[in-house]
């Protein structure tokens, strides 16, 4: 039996997210199945970690365990492109040490969040249309204040299952990149819908809602009821997941 790390990609716009569900399609479902039918055997597949529906993954990790040995893996590629969807494509497959996990052995995640603010019928799917003027130099001056906290219970889902809500974040900005504008954040671990959460609360600052205190305040107030609300699943892209350098 041998372990192999899954690089892929999807657009999440079909889909209920990563993880199975009962009576909804997921991208780990769907996976498993075309694993198990090409493999000819029973796989399991673990991803590095849930994204919500309708969030797209541009470098996603998973694992599976194989019982047989697998002779050619650009074939198997081949093989899986050609059965799945048009929206989830494989990148490489290659076998790593039994202790290795693709979800708690990362040692960061990097997503980014998209916008457009003049009218774009091609990036609909992708990215959120904003038509109230922002103030990015003001946004990127909050999103610097991040570093100065851990605790992020302020954008966190509700009544979630996980132990602590403390998370180091490594990179926070917002650039241009051609017509859109991309928030970049970076960190070691998100909590549920955490991104969402900063994104629409920065998105205030740029419409200038909220001043530099009111922004503090909201990250110690732990309440998730005082910060922004959340932006739209559709302009949420994970674009990194980083592994240690034995990997």
């Amino acid at each position: 039996m041998a372990r192999y790390f899954v690089k892929l990609s999807y657009k999440g716009t079909k889909y209920h997210g990563w993880q199975i569900q009962p009576n909804a399609v997921t991208i780990q479902e769907i996976l498993q199945k075309a694993f198990s039918l090409i493999l000819k055997e029973d796989i399991e597949i673990t991803g590095a970690g849930r994204t919500d529906t309708g969030v797209h993954a541009l470098n996603y990790i998973a694992h599976f365990r194989a019982n047989k040995h697998i002779p050619d893996i650009s074939k198997l590629i081949f093989r899986l492109n050609s059965f799945l969807d048009k929206d989830i494509a494989i990148h490489e497959i290659f076998k790593v040490n039994e202790t290795l996990h693709a979800r708690f052995s990362a040692i960061s995640r990097t997503y980014e969040y998209r916008i457009h603010q003049k009218k774009n019928p091609f990036l609909t799917e992708t990215s959120l249309y904003i038509y109230d003027k922002l103030d990015f130099d003001k946004m990127n001056r909050f999103a610097k204040i991040l570093f100065e906290y851990n605790d992020f219970t302020s954008f966190s889902k509700l009544h979630t299952d996980t132990k602590t809500n403390i998370c180091k974040i490594i990179q926070a900005e917002w650039v241009q990149r051609n017509e859109q504008y991309v928030f970049i954040i970076e960190a070691d671990r998100f909590l549920r819908n955490m991104v969402r959460a900063i994104t629409g609360t920065l998105l205030d600052a740029g419409k200038n809602k909220i001043t530099e205190q009111e922004f503090r305040k909201i990250i110690e107030s732990k309440n998730r009821n005082s910060a922004g609300a959340s932006v739209p699943a559709h302009g949420l892209f994970l674009t990194e997941i980083k592994y240690p350098d034995f990997l």
